[in-house]
């Protein structure tokens, strides 16, 4: 097990090595395994590459964000401007066809809301408007909403993580709810923690999954 002292370190490196973050808009600190991050970082969308980065790092139980985005004057644009340009990226991607997807704006904080058939397509309406100029922040309020019933999902979920070769597979359970999905158990890493999640979430007629696993380092 990881000290504090090299796990911090190690996120340091690891921010370090991301061509995305600026290491000098962020600050580490780390507890019993537990990192919070500090700073100002100069996107929203780098202040996500910062969370993403130090959730890659071995050792991470928990994450403590306190990170405030902070723009460049340049970079500042009028809440107008920016729903215009979200509303504009999201009916150009390809992966949203057809998909009713609403934005508001407010301070550049972006909301998004409606209704899509797949996670996925959640992820990617939030993907496609993190890196507008002038973004503050993206609160994702689409629901998913699959028009596929879900069948056998808590098997085909159990062959999916076997299939994927996750070594965690054997330690999680899986509980399903009509649409919903629940993980619980433990894993080693916040990558098996996200594969997992990953896992549920591509499996036909789900709506909701709530990962209650455990990252134990």
């Amino acid at each position: 097990m990881k000290t504090d002292a090299q796990l911090q370190n190690d996120v340091e490196a690891e921010l370090a090595w991301d061509p995305e973050v600026t290491l000098t808009h962020v600050g580490v600190l780390v507890k019993d395994g537990i990192v919070t991050l500090t700073g100002y970082p100069a996107s929203h969308s780098e202040k996500y590459a910062i969370e993403r980065a130090t959730r890659r790092v071995a050792g991470v139980r928990a994450i403590a964000v306190e990170l405030q985005v902070r723009l460049p004057q340049g970079d500042v644009r009028p809440d107008g401007d920016i729903a215009l340009a979200a509303t504009r990226v999201l009916a150009w991607n390809a992966l949203l066809a057809d998909q009713k997807i609403g934005v508001m704006v407010e301070n550049g904080d972006v909301t998004l809301s409606g209704e899509v058939e797949w996670q996925f397509q959640r992820r990617a309406a939030e993907a496609a408007v993190r890196s507008l100029m002038g973004v503050t922040a993206v609160t994702n309020q689409i629901v998913v909403n699959p028009k596929i019933s879900a069948d056998n999902i808590a098997a085909k979920i159990d062959h999916a993580l076997a299939r994927q070769a996750h070594r965690e597979a054997r330690n999680i359970q899986v509980i399903v709810d009509g649409a919903s999905v629940t993980l619980r158990g433990q894993v080693h890493s916040w990558a098996e923690w996200r594969a997992a999640q990953g896992v549920a979430w591509s499996a036909p007629g789900i709506a909701t999954v709530n990962n209650d696993l455990l990252v134990v380092a």
